[in-house]
C-alpha cells in the first residue's frame, strides 16, 4: 500500500516556476515507478511525466520536454517536478501516481494522490 501526498501548487505568472512534491508512505514506494499527470477542466486526464524505480530512467509528454524535469529522492519517499517557463496551458490539477510499470497510461498506476492546483496567468 503506498499513500501519496502533493504540494507545491499555486498561482504564477507565464514565465515563472514552481517545483511541486508528492511525499509517498508505505514499505513499496522504492519499488515503484512513478508518474505525473495533469487534468484541465473539461479535459482528460493527461500525461506529463515518469521515472523509474531503479537508474531513475525518465519520459515526457512533449509539450513539456525541455521545460519540466521529473526526479526522485528515494531516501525521503519524495518525488519532484520541477515546471519552468511555465505557461497559460499548463494551468490543471497536477497529480502524482505510482505503479509497477513505466508508462504514460494512467490505467496502470495504482495509487494516487488527492492532487495540488496549478495556475499560470497570462
Amino acid at each position: 500500500q503506498v499513500q501519496l501526498v502533493e504540494s507545491g501548487g499555486g498561482l504564477v505568472q507565464a514565465g515563472g516556476s514552481l517545483r511541486l512534491s508528492c511525499a509517498a508512505s508505505g514499505r513499496t514506494f522504492s519499488n515503484a515507478d512513478m508518474g505525473w499527470f495533469r487534468q484541465a477542466p473539461e479535459k482528460e486526464r493527461e500525461f506529463v511525466a515518469a521515472i523509474t524505480w531503479g537508474i531513475g530512467a525518465t519520459r515526457y509528454a512533449d509539450s513539456v520536454k525541455g521545460r519540466f524535469t521529473i526526479s526522485r529522492d528515494n531516501a525521503k519517499n519524495t518525488v519532484y517536478l520541477q515546471m519552468n517557463s511555465l505557461k497559460p496551458e499548463d494551468t490543471a490539477v497536477y497529480s502524482c501516481a505510482a505503479g509497477p510499470y513505466f508508462t504514460t497510461d494512467p490505467r496502470q498506476y495504482h495509487y494516487w494522490g488527492q492532487g495540488t492546483q496549478v495556475t499560470v496567468s497570462s
